[in-house]
């Protein structure tokens, strides 16, 4: 799933704020009990306690704040551990042709936590490894080389809203580089299109393999959108690593 797949207002605001149980916390979670499907990674405003994190050790009276989450579900409905964006955007492109100034902490509160997340596949009898980012993460790729050196994860996964100006310039060669930095396959969900409040996103879901090859691209065309898929073969991201060692630790002081 996309970034903000549940609702894209003016600004990035949204009056279909999820809270725990809420009627749109259930909608969500209905998408993968009906489906039988495990949904990960996409996003949506969420209003939760601003001291509910373990790490936070703000007043109890703290008002709620509110984050970019990955909602992430089991094909049952049970909530898996979800991820909070850390890296919110601000970008100034009012020269480019976007012609927009952006902002994400003007509403949301950064996350402090990376997720990975083991699953088990149990038709497959298979466990995979997932690290979570969302869109402007994506330019930081200490997050991404953290959760492969430190869990061995296997898959990254970046949902983004690009803008139509950055995805064209950046899009595929950050993703790629992503991937063949770390030698993981990248599922890329990505919002396409017009949204409310002249926001345009461009597009362009992608899978890509450990090697960088593009396996999946959805396109840019709004008309286009629907289900992608590719097969994830983990016994080729073992022969990509095993062929071309770039995880050993190197200390350049």
């Amino acid at each position: 799933m996309p970034e903000y797949f549940y609702s894209l207002g003016k600004n990035y605001n949204t009056p279909h704020l999820v809270e725990l149980n809420n009627e749109h916390y259930e909608n969500i979670l209905s998408l993968a009990t009906e489906c039988g499907v495990y949904l990960l990674g996409g996003t949506a405003a969420t209003r939760s306690p601003a001291n509910a994190s373990p790490t936070n050790t703000l007043p109890a009276n703290t008002p709620p704040a509110i984050y970019n989450r990955t909602y992430n579900f089991s094909p049952s409905g049970e909530l898996l551990p979800h991820y909070d964006k850390i890296n919110l955007f601000k970008c100034n492109l009012s020269n480019l042709a976007d012609n927009k100034s952006h902002d994400e902490s003007k509403i949301y509160t950064a996350g402090t936590t990376p997720l990975a997340l083991t699953l088990n596949i149990p038709f497959q009898e298979l466990k995979v490894k997932i690290g979570f980012g969302v869109c402007f993460d994506l330019r930081f790729p200490e997050l991404f080389r953290n959760y492969v050196s430190k869990y061995n994860v296997q898959l990254l996964s970046i949902c983004a809203a690009f803008t139509v100006a950055t995805g064209k310039a950046h899009w595929h060669t950050l993703l790629r580089a992503r991937a063949i930095e770390n030698q993981a396959y990248v599922v890329a969900a990505a919002q396409v299109g017009h949204h409310d409040g002249g926001i345009t996103t461009y597009g362009h879901s992608l899978i890509i393999d450990p090697w960088g090859e593009i396996i999946v691209d959805a396109g840019g065309n709004e008309d286009n959108v629907g289900l992608w898929s590719a097969e994830i073969d983990l016994l080729y991201l073992d022969e990509v690593r095993s062929r071309m060692s770039v995880f050993n630790s190197i200390n350049y002081s």
